[in-house]
């Protein structure tokens, strides 16, 4: 009974449903119909070849328009496609992104450590602008925005590829060096902090800007929290020491308790 209850709701199916090719069926069947008869004459044939090609020429026009049509639907498939890989890229770049600088955001930088941690081990070089408070308070957050924009355009400047930029706080940036060594971070950081003192910033700051650094070598295993920690130790020692340094983490430096990127006093 299942069996035939599914045959009758198949066949009413199909019926309910509109033959396209409703006519050209009618038409060939006739034809069909003519060919089947012995006495038929010339001109019955000639009417039943007309009308198949009538339904035939039909059946062309109809055939160009569906192509025309899935064309035209493949290509705005594949806009559409285009538009969404499009949109894909942006969401994973303003993921992992700062927005203001178009360097890494604090995310992306654990990530990238983390990943170098477990493979080769890292540098990281902390750096935080000095007395950015008052820069803010003085000048207003615009130009605080325009001063931490130029101290990206330095680090761009000297680190190039040699590793990764990051913002991992308002003033605090961090310089990633996957599989480097102390000696080549510590030179890599001396640079940049004479490229940020010696960089003119224009109106309304017309004023030096300098910035503090800290920097850390691990080897591989070790902890994200402990490579970042060490640097950031060594960060806090530049900015106690005078600022507008560089200190090197000393091997037996403990990482702060808790220590996560996080903008120092400034």
């Amino acid at each position: 009974m299942t069996a035939s209850v599914t045959r009758a709701g198949a066949q009413a199916q199909d019926e309910a449903e509109p033959d396209l090719f409703r006519s050209e069926t009618d038409a060939l069947e006739h034809a069909r119909s003519i060919l089947a008869l012995t006495e038929a004459d010339a001109p019955v044939y000639r009417q039943a070849l007309a009308d198949l090609t009538v339904h035939f020429e039909r059946l062309m026009r109809e055939t160009r328009r569906l192509i025309r049509r899935s064309d035209r639907a493949e290509r705005e498939m594949n806009t559409l496609n285009a538009q969404l890989q499009t949109l894909a890229r942006q969401l994973e770049y303003r993921a992992t992104h700062d927005a203001l600088t178009g360097v890494l955001n604090r995310g992306a930088v654990i990530d990238l450590t983390v990943q170098a941690l477990q493979k080769t081990g890292a540098v990281m070089v902390v750096l935080d602008i000095d007395h950015f408070k008052q820069i803010n308070d003085e000048f207003g957050h615009p130009a605080g925005d325009a001063v931490i924009q130029g101290i990206v355009g330095c680090l761009r400047q000297i680190v190039g590829n040699a590793g990764f930029i990051g913002r991992v706080g308002g003033e605090e940036f961090t310089v990633l060096i996957p599989g480097g060594t102390l000696e080549a971070g510590l030179e890599l950081a001396e640079s940049l902090r004479q490229t940020v003192a010696t960089h003119v910033f224009g109106a309304p700051v017309n004023r030096q800007i300098t910035a503090s650094f800290g920097v850390s070598a691990s080897p591989m295993g070790t902890r994200f929290d402990c490579a970042y920690g060490r640097a950031d130790a060594a960060l806090y020692q530049a900015k106690r020491t005078g600022r507008n340094r560089v200190e090197a983490a000393r091997a037996d430096t403990p990482p702060p308790a808790g220590a996560t990127p996080s903008s120092p006093a400034a």
